[in-house]
């Protein structure tokens, strides 16, 4: 095996390589999400003066930096983060992340843990900036989110002596083929983390493949699919029954909510949606994107199969009553959203491979559909349809007949919704045990 000189130094070689390759689009994402110039200055180790102020206002005994790259990942470390603060009444907590998107949930998480937590921009991870950052923000612990593992930041934290941990970490059996050809270069990195917490017991394996030590990984399982946490405030619920209404749907109208759907998947599933309305004459449809700056491409193509959606974000936006459906063209909020829905189905899942997340509408009791591609979910998915919390369809024809009979079948539909949130109790517990697997051998007060 390579040793870690060697990998950080041909990382560091390619890596000047991938960040012009990836630049222009990067630019282009930014743009569409709102990002800001000015923020490009943390992205190097240099904040504001009123973000280093309210880092240097954090605890200073124990102060962890989490980071977590998009919403997704700022989901599961908003479940944590809470449990840490709750568990620990001397920590304060730095959360960066990458996307502009993800930094405003975390903004907003920060306001409501305000003395104690402070959102910021990661940090492109070139030869020194890591460093820089780590002086600044002089963190006791470098928590990672799910598949974050930076070179040169996690190298900076470890010769500072700064313990790095990995969280809720994911390793599809795809993932793992691809990365065990590069085992030789990729293992001493790996090998630089203090702990890898799992969240399957087939993931304990496929990182210890990669020459870590049995006392290194942990399972611990799924914070994202943990019950803990995942209460909607019912404050927010009432917000969005109120959107619903004022766009013209009703609390009684049956609604199909397709769940962070990618491009192409939204005209196929309104299409299944004109023709179930022919059965069940009130159907709704709520749209929820994964990417929301593709709002206008989405409701251009909708009116071109004749339906012109009301967006989230325009107050006041009605809907067609011949086809009801309300485009959420705004960010955070699908969780809240599925518990309003009546079937679930999830994108990526019909048109492109790896699926997106479908614990969300199953923690919500909902009946979840999904197509074919589920490939980064695959554990997930093996739990729900063993359990008949979720049901898996070939294509587009197939989900038709499969959500005509759940909105047929009342009991039936219920069932499924009760299987699914059943069936993640195996992951109960989560949350906590992670939270306690960091705070092991801190300080005593």
């Amino acid at each position: 095996m390579a040793s870690k000189a060697l990998s950080l130094t041909l990382y560091n070689l390619m890596l000047p390589l991938g960040l012009v390759f990836m630049l222009p689009g990067a630019i282009v994402k930014m743009r569409r999400r709102n990002g800001r110039w000015q923020d490009l200055a943390q992205r190097f180790g240099f904040f504001p003066r009123e973000t280093q102020a309210a880092i240097n206002a954090l605890p200073q005994r124990e102060r962890f930096w989490v980071h977590a790259v998009s919403v997704g990942e700022v989901g599961v470390a908003k479940k944590l983060i809470n449990r840490l603060l709750k568990t620990h009444a001397d920590l304060g907590i730095v959360l960066s992340t990458t996307t502009p998107t993800g930094h405003a949930l975390a903004a907003e998480l920060a306001a409501q843990h305000a003395g104690r937590m402070v959102a910021i921009f990661s940090p492109v991870d070139l030869p020194g900036v890591g460093r820089l950052m780590l002086e600044r923000i002089q963190p006791t612990q470098l928590v990672l989110v799910e598949a974050e593992v930076w070179p040169n930041l996690t190298a900076s934290a470890t010769r500072l002596g700064i313990p790095v941990s990995l969280v809720n970490a994911r390793l599809s059996p795809r993932s793992a083929r691809r990365y065990q050809k590069f085992r030789t270069l990729i293992g001493p990195i790996f090998g630089m983390l203090k702990q890898v917490l799992v969240q399957e017991p087939e993931d304990v394996a496929r990182w210890q493949g990669f020459g870590l030590d049995a006392d290194q990984v942990h399972l611990t399982g799924s914070i994202k699919y943990d019950p803990e946490g995942a209460v909607v405030p019912a404050i927010k619920l009432e917000e969005l029954h109120m959107v619903r209404a004022l766009a013209g749907i009703s609390e009684t109208q049956p609604t199909l909510l397709a769940a962070s759907t990618h491009a192409g998947e939204e005209i196929e599933l309104a299409r299944v949606f004109q023709r179930l309305r022919q059965h069940v004459r009130d159907l709704a449809l709520l749209i929820v994107p994964r990417h929301v700056e593709r709002r206008a491409e989405i409701a251009a193509a909708l009116q071109s199969i004749g339906i012109s959606p009301a967006l989230r974000s325009v107050p006041n936006s009605r809907v067609d009553p011949s086809a009801p459906v309300l485009l959420i063209d705004t960010t955070g909020e699908l969780a809240a959203w599925q518990h309003l829905a009546t079937l679930v189905v999830v994108g990526k899942s019909f048109l492109a491979e790896g699926g997106q997340n479908p614990a969300e509408a199953a923690l919500a009791q909902k009946p979840v559909l999904f197509g074919p591609h589920m490939e980064n979910f695959t554990p997930l998915v093996e739990l729900l349809l063993k359990h008949g919390g979720a049901q898996q369809v070939a294509d587009f024809t197939e989900l038709e007949s499969a959500c005509r009979t759940l909105l047929q079948n009342p009991q039936k539909a219920a069932c499924m919704a009760q299987s699914g949130h059943n069936a993640l109790k195996t992951h109960e517990g989560a949350t906590l045990r992670s939270a306690e697997r960091l705070l092991q051998g801190l300080r005593v007060s």
